[in-house]
């Protein structure tokens, strides 16, 4: 609870102060108003049991000039209520936008800090989609509780004293009516907070198969083989299997919410009971019934929400967990404390007797293994699928850390350079590539372009990755979006979505070039260009050339 109040104070601290001083009025306000309604019916009251005739309407009547200040009153306190209401409101959805906002950006920041060893670990998902389900909504509702009861602890402090006037027993009574409820609720929490724990892969399953049916990635594969009965059926079947469930634990707590029913209902009897007893005999006036019974319905009212607000923030503790448990993985791979200046001139990359093996898996996909790769030669890697070829370049930019030997550049371990500095001093294309649905600019230098150099470098960079073509070919050339997911998108062939991952490759001052299968999509023209590009790159770069065959 005490990190989530640091959450919401670190979002926005005068959101956070406004909204407990508008729930404080909003408590406060009601019952001043019950109090001037007791004088107002009291005067009126007076007046009729006098027994003299009520004079003609004159503000010159004392009578009527203090049921007018009263009326004033009550209607002035209900307009100020009425504004804290609006203006709470307003808070309220400017508090909700920046505390998404925010978490948002807390969750992306810690998935993009994470090591990718994380990613190979089925725990790590479950971890992550608790969190991403938790994050958008119960910080604030654990606010949005902690200021019910607030405002109901204090609304019940002035109800409370309003009816000990009258008769302790009615306090007490009030009070022992919830109990139930209030057991109920704690339970219940507990028990969804279970089921959702239990059930995460499950979710997460019928995400994935919502995903096949409708992402654009999948649709060729879903259509062509007939596969949309199929997953349709995975979904439904997994689906009817959670909400079975979730039924049984209803209905069970529907029986206990009913009982619980059944013991507030004869717990109002008794109150009222006791209400009617002492205005019967005369004990207290017709304005003090009044105020008292109007107490006793807003006490209820208030007891309500003390217990969802208290149940809630229980139920709220229990989900929010699952987001800070997300929030303190830490990454085994980063920077050291007193890192190694990155080298100006890169001479020489080795693997000294290297070996690694991915999280939970026994074999070591590299075992043993030592290279030397070094400027002014194209270093070809080759073997089969599964050797460990795409690995070594991993290492290379320690996405992964190797379990024995050492990965160096110009005889240092990459391990002592900052993990910035050794990013940007490697570049990389992927044989799984990605293409953003950016305009094709974009795709190649991210916004890194300020300078006539800059452009320069971005046609050299087009130009070596014989992705000239593909952009002349586009209706708004290098300003056209890529996809068609946004407006005026334009859809790539495979071999024309590998020259622009090529050119946004080659647009980096990297000194260390990997490339992965860079020409699989190409055709024979661009992969003639491509061993020309390799040849004016070698005597300024190291190069690792990873490919299945020697073509």
């Amino acid at each position: 609870m005490r990190q989530a109040f640091k959450l919401i104070w670190q979002c926005d601290p005068r959101g956070f102060i406004l909204k407990l001083f508008y729930t404080v009025c909003n408590s406060l306000l009601p019952l001043l108003n019950l109090y001037v309604l007791k004088l107002l019916v009291d005067s009126v009251t007076d007046a009729v049991g006098s027994g003299q005739p009520l004079p003609a309407f004159s503000f010159s009547s004392s009578f009527l000039t203090s049921s007018i200040y009263y009326v004033l009153a009550f209607c002035g306190i209900t307009l100020l209520n009425r504004w804290v209401n609006v203006l709470s409101t307003v808070n309220n959805d400017v508090l909700t936008q920046k505390l998404i906002d925010y978490i948002n950006n807390i969750i992306q920041t810690q998935s993009v800090r994470l090591d990718m060893a994380y990613y190979d670990n089925a725990d790590y998902h479950d971890t992550f989609h608790r969190a991403q389900q938790e994050a958008a909504f119960r910080p604030i509702r654990i606010l949005e509780n902690t200021v019910s009861v607030v405002g109901a602890t204090v609304a019940l402090v002035g109800i409370a004293a309003m009816l000990l006037v009258s008769s302790w027993q009615v306090v007490v009574v009030m009070i022992i009516a919830v109990i139930p409820s209030f057991a109920v609720k704690l339970y219940k929490s507990r028990r969804i907070y279970r089921y959702r724990r239990e059930t995460t892969q499950d979710l997460r399953r019928t995400a994935y198969y919502g995903q096949l049916l409708s992402n654009r990635t999948y649709a060729k594969e879903v259509r062509a083989f007939g596969l949309a009965d199929h997953f349709r059926s995975l979904y439904v079947g997994t689906r009817a299997r959670l909400v079975r469930q979730l039924l049984a634990i209803s209905r069970r707590l529907a029986f206990y919410d009913a009982l619980a029913a059944l013991f507030e209902a004869a717990a109002i009897a008794a109150i009222l009971i006791l209400l009617i007893r002492p205005a019967l005999a005369g004990a207290m006036t017709i304005g003090t019934f009044v105020m008292l019974f109007e107490a006793f319905r807003r006490g209820q009212s208030q007891l309500t929400s003390l217990v969802s607000g208290v149940s809630g923030l229980y139920e709220h503790k229990l989900f929010i967990s699952n987001l800070f448990e997300f929030l303190e993985l830490k990454p085994a791979i980063t920077s050291p404390d007193k890192p190694v200046p990155f080298p100006d001139k890169v001479e020489e990359v080795s693997f000294d007797d290297v070996t690694f093996a991915y999280p939970a898996l026994r074999q070591p996909v590299l075992s043993h293994f030592s290279l030397s790769a070094r400027r002014g030669q194209v270093n070809l890697i080759q073997g089969e699928n599964g050797r460990g070829k795409t690995t070594m370049l991993k290492l290379l930019l320690r996405l992964y850390d190797p379990q024995q030997g050492a990965v160096r550049i110009n005889g240092i371990d990459i391990r002592r350079f900052d993990l910035r500095e050794l990013r940007r001093g490697v570049s990389v294309i992927f044989q799984d590539y990605v293409q953003f649905c950016f305009p094709a600019r974009q795709n190649i230098t991210f916004g890194d372009i300020d300078s006539a150099e800059d452009a320069r470098r971005l046609a050299d960079a087009i130009r070596l990755a014989g992705a000239q073509p593909v952009i002349d070919h586009l209706p708004d050339g290098l300003d056209t979006p890529l996809g068609r997911q946004f407006d005026r998108g334009e859809e790539l062939s495979m071999g024309q979505a590998q020259r622009i991952a090529l050119a946004r490759q080659l647009y980096s001052r990297a000194q260390i070039l990997l490339f992965d299968e860079p020409t699989a999509w190409m055709d024979a023209p661009a992969r003639a260009n491509f061993k020309q590009t390799l040849e004016a790159l070698r005597h300024d770069h190291i190069i690792l050339l990873v490919q299945h065959t020697t073509d």
